[in-house]
This record gives C-alpha cells, structure tokens and sequence, in this order.
C-alpha cells in the first residue's frame, strides 16, 4: 500500500501530458488508421515511459542504445524492407519525375537556414533540416552522424509527420493549386521496362551516389539492396519476408525504441516544441516546392501535368503517393494518378537519402 501511495505521490503534470499524447498517438494509429505501426508503439511507449518509479524506461532505453546509438541498427535494417517495397517501374519509364523528388527537398535547406537563425548550433540545425525528408531512417542516421543534441524531439517529428501526411499535405496542395489544376488528368504511358534493367537500377545507382554523396551510400545501399532483393526473381521469398514481416516488425521496434525519448523532462522543452513547429515548416515548403515546379514547367508543356503529383516527392512512401492519387479521385472520380504520384515518391526516397549524404558532407566534414 506505501508503494501505491507513493508512486500516485511521484505522479507529475509532466508526466500527464505525456500520457495524453500517447493516449492522441493510439488514437490516431486505431481510430484513424494513420500507420498503426508506428503511432501505436510510439503512443504506448510514451505511456509506460513516463509512469513512475517504472522500469520499463530503463528497458527500452537499452533497446535504443543497441538498435539506434550505437550503430544505427533499426534504420538500416528497415532500408531493406522499404527498397523491397519500392518498385522503381512508374521512375524508370518516366525519368523526368525525379525532378520532384529533387524539388521537394528544398523544405530541408530552407529549414536548415530557419534553425540556424533561431539559434541551434549548425550540427543541430542540419539535424532539424532533415525531419523535411519526411524519412525517418534518414533523421536518425543524420541525427546520430551528426550528434545532435536533440536526436530525441527530432525522431519523433520526423515519424510524426511522417504519419501524419494525409493530415498535414492536403491542404497545403489545396492551397497551392486551382480546382481546375486538381482535374488535370494524366495518361500513364507505362512502358515494359526489362528485368535487366530493373537488377542494373538499384546497382548503378548505389555506385552513382557512392561517388557523388560518398556519407549516403550506407543508407542508399541498405535501400537498393533491398530492392535488389525484389527485382532479381531468385529470392522470392526473402523479398516478401523483407517487405512484411522485416519492415513491420522493425517499424514496430522502432516505434516503441523511439519512445525511449518520450520522457517528461525530455520531451516537453521549449526546444522540443520548436524543433516540432520546424519540422513541419520543412514539409510545408517540401510540399509547396513540388508543387510549383510543377506549376513552373506546365508554363512549357503541351500536355500538362497534374501539378499534384509534384508534393509527394517527400520520402513519406507511399503515404504521400496515396494523398495525391485520393485527392485527384475527390476532384474527378476518373482522374487516376496513383502511378505517376508513386513515381515521384519513389524518386524522393533516392532524393532524400542523396540529400542526407550532401548535409553530413557540408556540416560533418
């Protein structure tokens, strides 16, 4: 009864509010089905962290320290699955969409010079710059390459919104575009793409970016190898495990290891709620640069395109891709642009990756 009495006793404000942010987190992964395997753990995790006198802190504080601290674990591991996931066809067959993905990470460089103003030495800056990614493998990678002091608030902004994409990217596309912009239909001209390619692809690029951003071949090669997996047609099975069981289950550990840095006294800082507001000031312009791109060359385009597609050259896969092709069936229930909206998430995931070797090559080296 005294043990009762006194962890009621220990029980903080703090540690409330964190409760209830775990308790919107659960919400959001059950009642809204917005990726149940991220928010759920995470959610959960931030409660048991934050109850006191609990060991339970201490435990999944060890499975940070071996998944994410010391070697960056997690994230690699979960490259496998996302590269298995990802198939490169809609890219391949239309090359030029990679100029949205290379658009969208303009919200990474702006925020960079916004967390720099504000104050954060330039590691954490660059840090902070990359939740505009929307890639969480990459945020932990940058973040822990870098030793940023605020690794913590920065994992879980970027597995937030990364999240929280079909809240957060409607709107700013509504904003961006006309009605009669959101009805441009587009015709996918898909064509066969050979199986020789599509084993060369993860190859050629992996040595390509090797060479051009050498501080994100770690990261692209986890990914490409995982899509090497998938595209060469001898490891069936291993595609599928990586694409299921691998990705959900490290996701899953991910989600709850994250949490590890949902305590009270962490979390809930100024810094944190800052790093928070430009996190998503980096999606916005990520978003709102991918779009006018696209406005830009519909300027000089016979066939226009819908200029939709170009906000979800964010990393979010295929989240993102998903926002873009519903959005295109609520203006016209005939206007299709899951493919071409899949190519320019593809291209972003390579974008993002080359984007996180070039800020550890200007900040790290």
């Amino acid at each position: 009864m005294e043990v009762l009495i006194q962890n009621f006793a220990d029980i903080t404000l703090q540690q409330v509010i964190m409760w209830v942010i775990g308790g919107v987190l659960i919400y959001l992964a059950i009642a809204k089905d917005m990726e149940p395997t991220l928010l759920l753990p995470m959610g959960f995790g931030a409660i048991l962290v934050n109850l006191p006198n609990s060991g339970a802190a201490a435990v999944i504080d060890h499975l940070f320290e071996i998944g994410i601290n010391q070697h960056e674990l997690f994230p690699l591991i979960l490259f496998i699955g996302i590269g298995a996931m990802i198939d490169f066809q809609p890219l391949l067959t239309n090359p030029k969409l990679m100029i949205f993905g290379a658009a969208a990470q303009f919200g990474i460089f702006f925020t960079l010079c916004m967390a720099s103003l504000f104050g954060f030495q330039l590691n954490d800056a660059a840090s902070i710059a990359i939740i505009g990614a929307a890639d969480g493998p990459t945020s932990i990678f940058v973040s822990q390459m870098l030793k940023s002091n605020y690794t913590a608030a920065i994992m879980v902004a970027a597995y937030s919104y990364m999240a929280l994409v079909p809240m957060v990217q409607p709107p700013i596309i509504k904003l961006c575009t006309t009605k009669a912009e959101r009805k441009i239909r587009m015709q996918y001209k898909g064509k066969p793409v050979s199986k020789r390619t599509k084993i060369l692809f993860p190859i050629v690029v992996t040595v390509i970016v090797g060479l051009v951003a050498p501080d994100a071949v770690v990261l692209i090669g986890f990914l490409m190898f995982g899509n090497l997996i998938r595209e060469c047609g001898v490891l069936n099975s291993l595609s599928e495990t990586a694409q299921n069981v691998l990705a959900n289950l490290i996701t899953l550990l991910l989600g709850i290891t994250i949490a590890s840095r949902m305590s009270a006294e962490e979390f809930l800082k100024f810094e944190t709620l800052l790093i928070m507001g430009l996190g998503l000031v980096a999606f916005i312009v990520d978003t709102f640069g991918g779009v006018m791109i696209a406005k830009i060359m519909n300027l000089f385009l016979k066939e226009k395109i819908n200029p939709m597609i170009g906000a979800a050259g964010i990393s979010a896969f295929p989240m993102s891709a998903r926002v873009v092709h519903k959005l295109g069936l609520e203006e016209d229930n005939q206007n299709f642009l899951l493919m071409h909206s899949i190519g320019v998430n593809v291209s972003g995931q390579i974008a993002s990756v080359i984007a996180g070797g070039l800020i550890l090559a200007l900040v790290g080296g």
